[in-house]
């Protein structure tokens, strides 16, 4: 029994190796699925991997399988594979013999149908509007008249063409073409860098900055339209700090751009006509602004010509308006000459009450007085001076009595003291004999001035002074009555004469020289100089 067991089995299987059976599996399904479409959603999907692959899962209701998308295969998809996305996958399906896994390498991969572009785009619709990127705060207004346009488009489709003859037909302005891919592979990046590269020209630089962007595109389906819905286009048109105007297809045409855009226009055409007015109507529009203008101007002037002819009419006169000013004028000249005479009269009596109180005994008793209170002065200050001698004299024997004791050394101390005293006393005398001489010196300008007032300097010029018996000076004719014993004082003395009857009249010169008549002795007693005015 043992050796029955110990033998091997006899069979006419092959009898194949782990790696020669996972070979033969691998060919036999890669020949047989070469090349399959399977529909399903995107399960597990984490975006590109470190290499460049993509690894997800395809999945439906009741059965899952895995994904790989290498990396040459990946960049030439027209859409990006996102989570939760139903696409249906073309590529062929293969075996992984390390683990004894099949797999379907995609090769190309689109949407389950339009129902599912819709829903994706209605998807990323509702995540971009989360962000803001299509609130309406955020649009600017268009410029009404720009003077550079920039537009991203193919160069070589009809949209540009276009754009360009309308532009010219309506406002004539410089457009830049920033050429760019509308569709496929790799034309939302060139459309949002062509929207940034606007944005980063420099005010002023060698190439001029667009004051406004077009975006266009002609129509097409929503495939061919797809690369205006991608975020990047999108989140580039809502950076955009040109004003933008999205132009994607028809009118019936909607794009995620056209949220996020400032403006959207129906069409590429309309964009072009909204960019820029019509010439033809703004010089029409200019020449019915300069015509209501200068109508305006001209009834203004009217107005204004009819409204200062009635201020003019409602002036007064020439004469009229002098009137008044010459009758004033005429007052002032009347009274001129009263007014000079009545301020000569207030001069005359405001010098006559001043002269009054410059006579000569006045003058006297005032130097008088001075020289009175100089003298008390003098005489305060000498026996001052005398009084402090004596003390300074007595300080000084009664220091010399009680000093006889001390030591030589203070005896020089005291003759030193002496000798400021004595110093002192020098100065003391000097001092007053000093303000004496001052005090006589001022009485004398005093009698100086006293002498030039007296009325005698007047006598010797040959002129007199007349007075009545009670020995008052006469100023007047007037007072003077016909046989009254008058008085009447010369440089040299006095004569008495008796007033005749001829009366002179008042204000008539006198020019004979008066005869000449003896000359008495002047009266004994003192004589009373009288006033000199």
């Amino acid at each position: 029994m043992s050796d029955i067991f110990s033998q091997p089995p006899l069979s006419n299987l092959t009898e194949f190796s782990v790696s020669e059976l996972s070979g033969s599996i691998k060919r036999t399904v890669e020949t047989a699925f070469d090349q399959v479409r399977v529909r399903g959603e995107i399960s597990g999907y984490r975006g590109q991997h470190t290499s460049g692959h993509a690894y997800f899962s395809l999945k439906d209701d009741r059965a899952r399988i895995d994904a790989v998308i290498w990396k040459g295969s990946f960049s030439k998809l027209k859409f990006r594979p996102e989570e939760g996305m139903e696409v249906i996958a073309t590529g062929k399906i293969t075996t992984f013999p390390g683990s004894s896994k099949y797999q379907i390498v995609i090769e190309n991969l689109e949407p389950a149908g339009a129902g599912a572009l819709m829903a994706l785009l209605e998807e990323r619709r509702r995540k971009l509007a989360a962000e803001g990127l299509f609130d309406q705060a955020r649009k600017r207004r268009l410029p009404y008249m720009p003077s550079v346009i920039g537009v991203v488009t193919s160069p070589t489709g009809a949209v540009i063409r276009d754009i360009l003859h309308r532009i010219s037909d309506r406002f004539p302005v410089h457009v830049l073409v920033w050429p760019v891919k509308v569709q496929g592979e790799g034309s939302g990046e060139e459309v949002a860098n062509a929207i940034r590269g606007f944005n980063a020209l420099e005010s002023g630089g060698a190439i001029p900055r667009p004051d406004v962007l077009i975006v266009a595109r002609g129509g097409g389906s929503l495939e061919d339209l797809w690369s205006f819905n991608d975020d990047i286009v999108v989140r580039a048109a809502a950076e955009s700090e040109i004003p933008l105007i999205s132009a994607v297809g028809h009118e019936t045409d909607t794009t995620l751009i056209d949220h996020a855009a400032d403006v959207r226009a129906p069409t590429p055409t309309g964009a072009a006509e909204m960019a820029v007015p019509v010439r033809a109507d703004l010089e029409a529009q200019i020449a019915g602004l300069s015509a209501r203008l200068s109508g305006s101007i001209s009834r203004q002037m009217d107005n204004r010509r009819q409204g200062l002819r009635a201020l003019v009419r409602a002036l007064p006169s020439l004469d009229q308006l002098l009137a008044l000013p010459r009758r004033r004028f005429d007052e002032a000249a009347s009274g001129l000459g009263r007014g000079l005479e009545l301020n000569t009269l207030n001069k005359r009596r405001s010098f006559e009450r001043t002269a009054s109180g410059l006579r000569p005994d006045v003058l006297a008793n005032g130097l008088r007085q001075l020289r009175q209170r100089v003298q008390e002065r003098m005489q305060r200050a000498e026996g001052l001076v005398e009084r402090r001698l004596l003390q300074a004299q007595a300080r000084v024997s009664s220091s010399d009595s009680s000093l006889r004791s001390l030591p030589a050394r203070l005896l020089g101390q005291l003759e030193r003291q002496k000798e400021r005293v004595s110093g002192a006393s020098r100065r003391t005398d000097t001092a007053v004999l000093h303000r004496m001489a001052q005090n006589r010196s001022g009485i004398v300008a005093h009698d100086r001035i006293l002498q030039s007032l007296s009325y005698k300097n007047v006598l010797n010029r040959g002129y007199a002074v007349i007075r009545d018996e009670e020995n008052r000076p006469l100023t007047r004719a007037s007072a003077v009555a016909s046989g009254v014993v008058v008085s009447m004082e010369f440089a040299d003395g006095r004569v008495s004469a008796v007033a005749g009857g001829a009366d002179v009249q008042q204000g008539e010169a006198v020019t004979s020289a008066p005869k000449k008549k003896p000359v008495k002795a002047p009266p004994s007693g003192p004589v009373d100089q009288g006033n000199l005015f």
